[in-house]
């Protein structure tokens, strides 16, 4: 990663078309294929009401992936901001490696290509092509979090934005995912949604403090569900 000069952040309201355009479901990543191991849990009767639905979704934001991937795009956006030699190289290795199940890591590598051949298309930056120069020569994947905040950084989106519509469209996407499996109506759906607001704010603010030391998480139930999804006779998400 070549050295860069710090690059100022703009304002929130300057970044939020970006932010509302790289996290809708319009972008074409695939995260409408991905379950989190979610359709084993309704399969199996772990999850089938709301109430079910909102404890698995708010267990993978605050103890799963939702906090790691949080964490990983704070790092990532700041590693671009500063250029900061090395240390982008160990961010993306870690990402990369830091998967409970193999399911889990196709959502990461999967949505992570995705995303990046998309913003190189539409919103290039030379950030961009540094970190897919990177990852080919670790002979990974682009983790998503990483595309996202180092595309966040290059074009001078601030991190708090950033954080908050990640982890809304990781939010949303199982959310969504829970309505087509158990079923539930739209309206049970905003309802959760709304009732994770404070999750996604806190989980926001952990990761914007947090370092690399502070990567970990707790979800054994969910890396469970996600193994045995992986043989799950019939499916219709990928993970």
């Amino acid at each position: 990663m070549r050295e860069a000069t710090a690059m100022p952040e703009r304002t929130a309201g300057a970044g939020l078309l970006e932010l509302l355009a790289w996290f809708s479901p319009a972008m074409p990543v695939g995260a409408y294929s991905h379950s989190h191991g979610l359709e084993y849990a309704v399969a199996a009767g772990l999850v089938d009401d709301a109430p079910a639905l909102h404890a698995y979704i708010e267990s993978a934001l605050r103890h799963g992936t939702g906090r790691l991937d949080a964490t990983f795009l704070a790092a990532a956006h700041r590693a671009t901001v500063a250029g900061s030699g090395g240390a982008p190289e160990k961010i993306v290795a870690l990402a990369a490696a830091l998967r409970g199940t193999r399911e889990l890591a196709l959502e990461s590598a999967a949505q992570g290509r995705a995303l990046l051949i998309t913003l190189q298309q539409a919103w290039p930056a030379h950030e961009l092509q540094e970190l897919d120069a990177l990852c080919r020569r670790l002979a990974v994947e682009p983790p998503y979090a990483c595309v996202a905040g180092a595309a966040a950084a290059s074009h001078r989106v601030a991190l708090e934005p950033t954080l908050l519509a990640f982890l809304q469209a990781f939010v949303a996407n199982l959310v969504s995912a829970g309505l087509r499996l158990i079923p539930l109506g739209q309206t049970d759906g905003q309802r959760i949604t709304a009732a994770l607001a404070t999750a996604i704010d806190d989980v926001a603010n952990e990761a914007a403090a947090a370092a690399l030391d502070d990567l970990g998480s707790a979800t054994p139930v969910i890396d469970w569900c996600s193994v045995r999804h992986e043989t799950q006779y019939a499916r219709l998400f990928r993970s």
